[in-house]
C-alpha cells in the first residue's frame, strides 16, 4: 500500500469510518486518496479549457518542462506515483486527454491521434510553454510520437512507455481478437470487468483499494459508447512509421516484457524510426512500467536525460539499460 493509501487507511480507522465511506462513498473516499497521492507526488490539480473540452491537468516541480500523456481508459493519475521521483527535477505537466478521465466529452467530435496532439500544443500554448520533454504511455506514446513528428522543433526529447502507433505494436493476439470480433479488455461493458482490465494491463497489479476499483470501473462503463468510437479512431489513425521515415530527438524507448496489450517488438520499430534512440525491456512487467514500477521506472528516465544531454548525431547501438 502506497503511502498516501496508508495515511488516509489511519485516518479513516481511527474515526471509524473506513468500511462505511468505501461501501456507501467510494466516490468521495477515491477523491481524498487521490489528493493525498498527488500531496506527495508534488502535484496540484488545475484546469484549462481546449477545443470546447474541459481538460483537467496535474502540475508539480520546477525546471525544464515534462509532459506525460495517459494511455486509452487511463488518466493522469496513472503517472501520479512515478511523478514522486520527477517533480524534484522537472516541472512536470500531466493532462486528461479528451474523451477520458476528468476531461470533456463530445460524442462524434474527432479523437484522431493527429488532432489529439494538435489539442495538446494548444494546451501548452494556453500555459506558456514553448519547448518540451514529452512522454507517453500506450496511446499516450502514439500521440508523444505523432506530436515529435508534427512539432519537431518544440520537442527536446521524447520517452515512449509501451507505445502505440506501429504496426510491429500491433502484432499480438489481443489486437488480432478485436480487429475480429471488436472486443478487448480495454472497452468495458460493466462495473465487474475492470479487474479484468487490471489483469490485462498489469504483470505487477499496484495496490489500488477496492472502492476505487469500483469508481473506475463505473466510469469505463459509463464510456463504453464514446472508447468504443475512440478505439476504432485510434486503430484508423495513420502509423507514425507511415509518416514519417526517421524523427530525430532522443527517445527513452520502454517496454514491458510481459505486455499483452501491445507487443513488445514494438520497442525495435520505435528504435528505427527514431534515430537517436535507447531501449529499456523490462522484465516481468506488463503494460504499465509507471505504475507497476515507478520507482525503476523513473530512474531509468532521470538516467536517460542526463545521457541524452551527450548524445551525438550520431546513432547509438541498440542498448538494454542495466536491470536494477
Amino acid at each position: 500500500m502506497s503511502a498516501g493509501w496508508l495515511a488516509l487507511a489511519a485516518v479513516a480507522a481511527l474515526g471509524g469510518g473506513w468500511a462505511l465511506a468505501a461501501r456507501f462513498a467510494p466516490a468521495t473516499l477515491t477523491r481524498w486518496g487521490l489528493w493525498a497521492e498527488r500531496r506527495l507526488s508534488g502535484l496540484r490539480l488545475k484546469s484549462a479549457t481546449v477545443d470546447g473540452f474541459a481538460m483537467p491537468y496535474l502540475e508539480g516541480g520546477q525546471g525544464e518542462p515534462l509532459l506525460l500523456i495517459h494511455g486509452f481508459a487511463g488518466d493522469k493519475d496513472n503517472f501520479t506515483r512515478v511523478a514522486r521521483y520527477l517533480t524534484p527535477h522537472y516541472r512536470v505537466l500531466i493532462p486528461d486527454l479528451p474523451g477520458f478521465g476528468d476531461a470533456g466529452r463530445v460524442p462524434g467530435a474527432d479523437y484522431h491521434m493527429i488532432e489529439q496532439a494538435k489539442r495538446l500544443a494548444a494546451f501548452l500554448d494556453q500555459l506558456g510553454v514553448g519547448r518540451i520533454h514529452l512522454g507517453g504511455n500506450s496511446m499516450g506514446g502514439f500521440i508523444a510520437a505523432q506530436f515529435a513528428g508534427l512539432f519537431p522543433t518544440r520537442v527536446a526529447s521524447v520517452w515512449l512507455i509501451d507505445a502505440a502507433g506501429t504496426e510491429a505494436s500491433y502484432d499480438n493476439a489481443l489486437l488480432r481478437h478485436y480487429v475480429e470480433t471488436g472486443e478487448m479488455p480495454l472497452l468495458i461493458r460493466h462495473e465487474r470487468e475492470f479487474d479484468h482490465l487490471l489483469a490485462k494491463t498489469c504483470h505487477r497489479i499496484p495496490f489500488l483499494p477496492r472502492f476505487i476499483r469500483r469508481v473506475l470501473g463505473r466510469r469505463g462503463a459509463a464510456d463504453f459508447a464514446l472508447h468504443t468510437e475512440i478505439m476504432k479512431q485510434l486503430h484508423a489513425s495513420p502509423l507514425i512509421e507511415a509518416q514519417y521515415p526517421s524523427l530525430p530527438q532522443p527517445a527513452l524507448i520502454v517496454w514491458g516484457e510481459q505486455d499483452e496489450i501491445l507487443s513488445p517488438r514494438g520497442a525495435q520499430a520505435f528504435h528505427a524510426l527514431f534515430t537517436n534512440s535507447t531501449v529499456r525491456l523490462m522484465p516481468q512487467v506488463g503494460h504499465l512500467p509507471m505504475a507497476e514500477v515507478p520507482k525503476q521506472t523513473a530512474a531509468d528516465y532521470l538516467a536517460f536525460r542526463k545521457t541524452s544531454k551527450n548524445l551525438g548525431s550520431d546513432r547509438p547501438l541498440h542498448k538494454k539499460l542495466p536491470i536494477r
